[in-house]
């Protein structure tokens, strides 16, 4: 018998100013699944989160398993935008009545020792302020995270330690992972699944090294694409 799954969308559209963005999307996540949404800028994919957390209006269904606890990160916040607060790590983790305890044991889980909490929170650099916001969506204990591009403005190897970061949570705090991104590269270290949108409507979704073929990704995106695996 198949077990409750913590998503399931079912023939789910979304329609903007006129123009269908979405389509008769069908998609299960089984709990503890780390499903990466990917696609090139136009394609949809922050329109599907959105309309998952239902922050827009859709069509069809879009069922969280009852009583799961969802955490968001949406794209683009950097420190830039607290650089001008005077706000603590420490003081922005208690906005949301996060105490001390709880605000360390988020840090260490993302990488970062307890004495960042006594820092500015917009002097911070980039791929701190990215590991302390995955680390302030932890802080509410959430059963699924839905990420929009954590590693904007993060470099390469930044990036790839958000990644590892949010497979080792997901690991260990037992979390359904839902992660946008348009980066293939590291798709297949950290994703147990992955579903692929293109501008023209076509889609995939799976295992990462059952579907992400080149002819694949060159029927998706119109162009031939280089990528690599990791072993």
């Amino acid at each position: 018998m198949m077990s409750e799954a913590a998503l399931e969308v079912r023939n789910l559209s979304v329609t903007l100013n006129g123009t269908a963005v979405l389509s008769g999307l069908n998609l299960r996540v089984e709990e503890g699944e780390f499903l990466t949404i990917l696609g090139p800028n136009g394609s949809g994919k922050t329109v599907l989160v959105r309309a998952l957390l239902g922050l827009m209006p859709y069509e069809g269904e879009v069922k969280w398993r009852p009583g799961i606890r969802v955490g968001y990160l949406p794209q683009g916040l950097n420190q830039m935008f607290v650089r001008d607060v005077p706000v603590t790590v420490g003081e922005f983790f208690g906005l949301r009545r996060v105490g001390a305890a709880e605000t360390a044991r988020c840090l260490e889980l993302v990488g970062l020792p307890r004495a960042t909490a006594q820092k500015p929170a917009g002097y911070l650099s980039g791929g701190e302020f990215q590991r302390m916001l995955v680390a302030w969506v932890l802080a509410g204990r959430p059963q699924a995270v839905v990420l929009d591009e954590p590693t904007t403005a993060v470099d390469v190897a930044g990036g790839e330690t958000i990644y590892s970061i949010l497979g080792k949570a997901g690991r260990e705090e037992k979390l359904t992972i839902l992660n946008v991104t348009h980066d293939l590269n590291v798709v297949f270290a950290h994703s147990t699944h992955v579903l692929c949108l293109s501008r023209i409507g076509r889609r995939c979704f799976g295992v990462p090294r059952e579907v992400l073929t080149p002819e694949v990704l060159n029927e998706l995106y119109g162009a031939q694409l280089k990528f690599y695996t990791h072993p």
